[in-house]
């Protein structure tokens, strides 16, 4: 499995923008499918976004069009452009990828077996 070093959290005030990032090893990184999850303190980790092979995107609800997730397979990257943020945005976002299988989109957190070990992003009101 691919090993996965999140970025790029911090604090920000609401209306701010953050954007983190996710560092993937391996040699097989453009085969797999990656998201993005988030834990707030004493909730479920929740999903955010995912990322197909090809570039195909899909979001929660609560982020879709503030949110944008991309990759860049030539740096084994994914990035997670945050705008218009909320307090309630708040939580450890974590980086995940899986190996292609069928079946689109993935976002349950079983779908994702390599996790990297999040990193906390901050909102102010």
């Amino acid at each position: 499995q691919v090993q996965l070093v999140e970025s790029g959290g911090g604090f920000v005030q609401a209306g701010g923008s953050l954007r983190l990032s996710c560092a993937a090893s391996g040699r097989t990184f453009d085969n797999y499918v990656l998201g993005w999850f988030r834990q707030a303190p004493g909730k479920e980790r929740d999903f955010v976004a995912t990322i197909s092979r090809s570039g195909n995107t899909y979001y929660a609800d609560s982020v879709k069009g503030r949110f944008t997730i991309s990759r860049d397979n030539a740096k084994n990257m994914v990035y997670l452009q945050m705008n218009s943020l909320k307090p309630e945005d708040t939580a450890v976002y974590y980086c995940a990828g899986e190996r292609y299988s069928s079946g689109w989109p993935k976002s349950r957190r079983a779908d994702f077996g390599s996790w990297g070990q999040g990193t906390q992003v901050t909102v102010s009101s």
